[in-house]
C-alpha cells in the first residue's frame, strides 16, 4: 500500500512520466501502471512451492491417519505425536513440526475428522481445587485388547495428574484411586470438582445442589474436602482434567501399550505421570514438578489412617460352599450355613468369619459366576474322592497355573498303585500338607520325591520335614559351669536283684 501511494505521488508531483518513475524509484513500469489504475493492490496469486522432505512423510502420515479411522475416537494420533513418531521412525526425513502440522490440520479437514470448541481460562490458587474424572483406555493384554478404566485427578493449580487404571469404574476403585492420588500429592486439596458419576451422586436436585452417596459422604468427610459437581452435560466446567485425560492418552496411550496384566499398565501411567512433571506447560513460568512442589506446603495434611474401602455383605455359606456378593459366588472353608462377612474391595474379596479372614479371591466382574479354590474343598474331598477329577475347583486352579505337571503324574502314580480310588484319597492327603508346609515348598517336595522315585504321603512328608530341619540352627555346647556341684554317684540295681526269684536266701534284707 506505501509504495502504491508513493508511486501515484510522484506521477503526480514529481517525475510526472511512467518510465522517469519507475527509474526514480528503481522499480518496474508495469508497477507503476498497476499503481496508477487503483490505489489498492490486486490480489496476488501464491505459488505452490514443493515440499521435498514433506513428500517423502506424506506416504507415513497417511497411513496413520488413515488407520485412525478405525481407531478409538479419543486415541487418535495429534500432529504433534505424528512429528515425534517420525523424528523416531524416520530420521532421514527431517521435517518441521510446523509443515506437519499444517498437513495434518488440511488432511484431517479432507477426511472430516476436525472438531473444534472454545474454552475460558481460569485462574487458581495453589491447594485450592482439583478436577476428578474417569477416561477410558485401550490396551492389549497377551494379545488380547481390551478396555480399561482410568481414574485421574488433576491439580489445577500446579497442573500434576495422578493417572491409574481399573477394569471397571466401581465405587471401590473410585475411593481407593483418591487415596492412592492423595499419597502422590503428599496432601489433599480444599475442593474436589466432579461430574455427577453414580459412586458419589446418588439424585441430581435442582442446580448445583446434589443428594450424594452415603459411602462418598463418609470418605469426603474422613478426608475432609469439599465435593462440587458441574452441570449434567456440561464437561467444560472441568475442562483441566478432560484436557489432561487425552493429552496424557495421546502421548502415553498411543500407539495401544502392550502389556501382560493391569499392573504392568499402572507403571506405565505412574511412569508417563512422571515424566509429565518435567513438562512447561504454555504460559507458566515454571515446570509441572515443581508447582506440585510449591503446592504441597497448602494441601490438607494426610489422614492418620485410610478410609475404609470395602463394600459390606452379609451372606450364608450354600451348598456349594460358596458365599455370594453382588451378582458372583466366592467360595471358603465354612460349613454350610455359616453367616459370614464378605468384603468387596476394587481388585479382591475377603471373606470374614468370628473377626478372622477365612478366604480371599481376585474379584470377578462378570455376573453370575463362582470364584472357588481348591484348598477350600480339600475336607470335603476326603469324603467324596470320586469329585475331585470333575471338580469345577480343579478346572479354574488349572486355568490359573495353580496345578503344575508334576502333580498330575504323582496322582497316575498314586492310581496306578493304589487304585483309582485309594490313589485319588492319597493325592487329597498330599494337597493337605501344602496347608501346614505352604503351596510353593509342597510343590518343589513332590517334584523331587519323584525324582528320586518315592511317590507316597511318607516321602513327602519326610521331605517337607528334612528341607524344615535343615534351615534350623545347629546345636552349640553350653558350658553349665558352677551346676557340676549337683552332681550325684550313678545310681545302682544291687538292692533290686536280691529280689529275684533265684536269690540265694542267705541274708535279711533290711
Amino acid at each position: 500500500m506505501e509504495i502504491y501511494e508513493q508511486i501515484r505521488r510522484e506521477y503526480e508531483h514529481g517525475a510526472g512520466t511512467i518510465k522517469g518513475v519507475a527509474k526514480k524509484l528503481g522499480i518496474h513500469r508495469r508497477m507503476v501502471r498497476e499503481a496508477l489504475a487503483s490505489a489498492v493492490p490486486r490480489e496476488r496469486k501464491i505459488p505452490e512451492r514443493e515440499q521435498p522432505k514433506l513428500a517423502a512423510a506424506i506416504p507415513f502420515i497417511d497411513g496413520i491417519l488413515e488407520a485412525d479411522r478405525k481407531a478409538h475416537r479419543k486415541q487418535r494420533h495429534t500432529a504433534h505425536r505424528i512429528w515425534m513418531r517420525l523424528c523416531r521412525e524416520m530420521p532421514e526425513v527431517g521435517v518441521a513440526e510446523s509443515t506437519v502440522r499444517q498437513y495434518v490440520r488440511a488432511k484431517k479437514a479432507a477426511m472430516g475428522l476436525l472438531g473444534q470448541e472454545t474454552f475460558v481460562s481460569q485462574s487458581y490458587q495453589w491447594g485450592d481445587e482439583a478436577q476428578v474424572d474417569w477416561y477410558e483406555g485401550w490396551a492389549e493384554f497377551d494379545g488380547e485388547e481390551r478396555k480399561t478404566y482410568i481414574f485421574c485427578l488433576r491439580s489445577m493449580a500446579s497442573g500434576g495428574a495422578y493417572h491409574r487404571a481399573y477394569p471397571h469404574a466401581t465405587q471401590q476403585a473410585f475411593l481407593e484411586a483418591h487415596e492412592l492420588a492423595f499419597a502422590y500429592f503428599g496432601g489433599v486439596f480444599q475442593v474436589l470438582r466432579y461430574d455427577n458419576l453414580k459412586s458419589a451422586v446418588k439424585k441430581i436436585l435442582r442446580g448445583y445442589q446434589r443428594e450424594e452417596t452415603s459411602r462418598f459422604i463418609g470418605f469426603r468427610s474422613h478426608w475432609g474436602f469439599q465435593a462440587e459437581f458441574c452441570n449434567p452435560g456440561e464437561g467444560h466446567e472441568k475442562g483441566g482434567v478432560e484436557g489432561e485425560g487425552g493429552q496424557f492418552r495421546r502421548n502415553y496411550l498411543v500407539p495401544v501399550p502392550r502389556v501382560r496384566n493391569l499392573e504392568e499398565l499402572n507403571l506405565l501411567l505412574a511412569a508417563g505421570s512422571r515424566e509429565e512433571q518435567s513438562r512447561v506447560i504454555a504460559g507458566r513460568a515454571q515446570s509441572i514438578g515443581a508447582g506440585m512442589i510449591a503446592e504441597r506446603e497448602h494441601l490438607l495434611p494426610l489422614a492418620a489412617e485410610g478410609y475404609d474401602l470395602a463394600s459390606l455383605h452379609y451372606p450364608e455359606i450354600n451348598a456349594s460352599g460358596c458365599a455370594k456378593a453382588l451378582t458372583n459366588f466366592y467360595s471358603a472353608p465354612l460349613p454350610v450355613g455359616t453367616a459370614v462377612l464378605v468384603k468387596v474391595y476394587s481388585a479382591y474379596v475377603e471373606i470374614w468369619h468370628q473377626a478372622k479372614c477365612v478366604a480371599r479371591h481376585e474379584r470377578c466382574y462378570e455376573r453370575h459366576q463362582k470364584v472357588l479354590d481348591l484348598e477350600h474343598y480339600l475336607d470335603a474331598l476326603t469324603k467324596k474322592p470320586g469329585a475331585l477329577a470333575g471338580s469345577t475347583a480343579l478346572e479354574q486352579c488349572r486355568a490359573q497355573g495353580r496345578w503344575p505337571a508334576s502333580y498330575d503324574q504323582l496322582w497316575e502314580v498314586l492310581k496306578g498303585r493304589e487304585g483309582k480310588q485309594a490313589g485319588t484319597r492319597a493325592m487329597i492327603d498330599v494337597l493337605l500338607l501344602g496347608r501346614e508346609y505352604g503351596p510353593a515348598r509342597l510343590r518343589r517336595a513332590v517334584e523331587e520325591a519323584l525324582e528320586l522315585g518315592g511317590s507316597n504321603l511318607g516321602t513327602i512328608r519326610y521331605l517337607l520335614n528334612g528341607t524344615n530341619l535343615e534351615k534350623r540352627p545347629e546345636a552349640t555346647a553350653i558350658d553349665i559351669g558352677a551346676l557340676s556341684r549337683y552332681d550325684r554317684p550313678q545310681p545302682s540295681l544291687e538292692d533290686y536283684e536280691r529280689l529275684r526269684a533265684n536269690w540265694p536266701a542267705t541274708e535279711v534284707i533290711q
